[in-house]
């Protein structure tokens, strides 16, 4: 297992109890004590239930954070994510913002980005994918 950085999909079916991903994240704890996830994934994840009002929700996923690890946009991250714009755009390729900014995180911190969205970052070079919803 390698140390990884969690999409925001994976943050998703963990809170809404997706066995698979419960379990594999359990594991990734054994051996690690805290997730990591981005900032971009912190903001979409806490607008998407402030948009449902969902306060409970919101509660536990304030406290999950305060138990596992935020990791920010860095200048390195945001120039490997343009490099990673250029490259996609000049292949004909297009995928959001935020999956961009993710890629570049993971990259310049050497993490694995754990999704289910593969398609969306198959086609980046430098970046390693693993879906725990298999």
């Amino acid at each position: 297992m390698t140390e990884s950085l969690v999409d925001t999909d994976i943050l998703s079916f963990y809170f809404k109890g997706n066995q698979r991903v419960v379990g594999h994240l359990n594991e990734y704890l054994k051996e690690f004590d805290v997730v990591n996830i981005s900032i971009i994934t912190y903001y979409e994840i806490l607008g998407g239930l402030k948009f449902k009002k969902a306060e409970k929700q919101v509660k536990e996923f304030e406290e999950f954070i305060t138990n596992n690890t935020i990791i920010h946009i860095s200048e390195e991250s945001a120039k490997i994510s343009g490099d990673v714009y250029a490259d996609l755009r000049q292949k004909g390729i297009t995928i959001g913002t935020s999956d961009i900014l993710i890629a570049g995180i993971a990259i310049e911190n050497e993490l694995t980005l754990i999704t289910n969205n593969e398609k969306h970052y198959e086609s980046i070079q430098g970046l390693r994918i693993e879906n725990w919803t298999r």
